[in-house]
């Protein structure tokens, strides 16, 4: 039952103390409502959108498709339609998360057009939620499910540009490219989308790596390469087959004008895409290095090339961002946030970073996976008083060093993580009382203008 309190003697805060609350409503967001769901702990979910989806609904491009496979981005108790295609479109991922929230009757706890502004701890380990309106609620916890392909990485140039100058999240439409002389920075999975999109209907595109990318193939002997390599193989294995392929399908990349990657595969993002190349080799492509200046129409290159252009389109990726944080609770570097078992604090009980980290392959089956663990944690955390980072952190649980990730090495915790769970939770209720007397820091509040 929500109740009105007056909290500091000043203002009217919503309480629903006994809720969490879920901020975003895409792929991960929802998954973790379904969740909750199922382990009856009540939670609100709040999107900043007008609709469901996250990335999918508000951020792609008309002509994205996923880049796994169907079989490992759904969440494997919610089976994608047998109709779709391996590799699902855009609309396609619209439809299937939409269908997943009406199944589990997801809807009723969501509040569209509602975006958070500020968020900090107060008293009693609650944490004061404001929104943009001037509302404000006080929740047990929040999972911070905001996403990370939204806070847009531009490149610093020097000199000027005449033409127009995009990031990849601004690209909808190949309307946008047709017949227009394209620049496409990056070597990421949109890049390399748009640039194959610009060399159907641009006049000109070339791509510009400051590094060289191992290409994937999306598809070997009519198979996705995801699949190929979804069973519990170690990663050496994993990266054996996957050259093995690339060998077998695009050969040498110095075949195709491209410098080899300097890093062995899976250090880095991988680039699933077996446009490019085809597109290098008949010419539609052109491979540059990186950007040295740029100069009026024209682009100069660290080769000393130059070549003119009407659109610059940047594939530099996103900041992991939650804006509404203090500093204080900032735990971000670089792509990186600095939390216990990929979620939780250690001086703070309450607040959870969910689905930061960028692991190869579909996001689903590692959610489906992942949520229902994680509900066993907020219920253990309802019994003691610490946070469940320092019980994490005194069992010897490491800080993460990359936001990348081998998605087996998640599934292989997981299921030890739930072996375990009864001697976890002992020895959370042994390190609970060494700190009787834990409480959150309170954080001054903020005026939201200036948030």
């Amino acid at each position: 039952m929500v109740e009105v309190k007056n909290f500091n003697r000043e203002k009217n805060i919503v309480s629903t103390r006994e809720k969490h609350l879920i901020i975003g409503a895409g792929f991960v967001g929802l998954g973790m409502a379904q969740a909750l769901k199922a382990a009856d702990i009540p939670y609100d979910q709040v999107d900043a959108s007008d609709d469901i989806g996250g990335n999918w609904y508000h951020g792609v491009y008309e002509t994205a498709h996923i880049i796994s496979s169907r079989n490992i981005t759904q969440f494997t108790h919610f089976p994608m339609p047998d109709s779709y295609p391996d590799f699902p479109s855009a609309q396609n991922m619209r439809d299937y998360l939409n269908s997943f929230a009406d199944h589990f009757d997801l809807r009723q706890h969501i509040q569209l057009n509602r975006t958070v502004s500020y968020l900090r701890p107060v008293e009693n380990n609650l944490w004061e939620v404001t929104f943009t309106n001037g509302e404000q609620h006080l929740y047990k916890g929040v999972l911070m499910c905001n996403g990370h392909h939204w806070c847009k990485r531009f490149p610093k140039f020097a000199g000027e540009f005449d033409g127009e100058i995009i990031h990849t999240k601004d690209y909808k439409h190949p309307n946008q490219l047709r017949g227009k002389r394209v620049l496409v920075i990056g070597g990421g999975n949109s890049a390399c989308d748009v640039a194959a999109e610009a060399a159907r209907v641009g006049t000109k595109c070339v791509l510009s790596m400051r590094e060289s990318v191992w290409f994937i193939p999306k598809t070997f002997a009519g198979v996705p390469v995801a699949n190929s390599i979804e069973g519990r193989s170690p990663e050496w294995y994993q990266r054996l087959m996957v050259y093995l392929l690339i060998r077998l399908t695009f050969g040498k990349h110095e075949n195709y004008g491209l410098p080899k990657p300097q890093h062995r595969l899976f250090e880095k993002h991988p680039t699933v895409n077996s446009e490019v190349p085809y597109y290098i080799k008949h010419g539609r492509i052109i491979p540059k290095p990186g950007v040295s200046r740029l100069a009026g129409e024209a682009v100069e290159f660290v080769d000393g090339s130059r070549e003119t252009f009407d659109l610059i389109v940047c594939g530099t990726g996103y900041y992991v961002s939650y804006p509404f944080l203090p500093p204080e609770l900032h735990r971000v570097e670089g792509s990186v946030v600095k939390c216990y078992a990929d979620s939780f604090l250690d001086d703070y009980k309450g607040l959870y970073f969910i689905g930061w980290g960028q692991p190869r392959g579909g996001v689903g089956s590692i959610i489906a996976a992942y949520a229902p663990l994680f509900a066993r944690y907020l219920q253990l955390q309802d019994e003691i008083n610490v946070p469940l980072g320092l019980v994490f952190k005194e069992m010897g649980q490491k800080l993460p060093k990359t936001h990348l990730a081998d998605p087996q090495q998640f599934f292989k915790g997981y299921e030890r993580a739930n072996l375990l769970f009864n001697q976890f939770e002992k020895k959370a209720h042994q390190i609970d009382r060494k700190y009787p007397n834990f409480s959150n820091r309170t954080l001054p509040g903020c005026v939201v203008k200036s948030c």
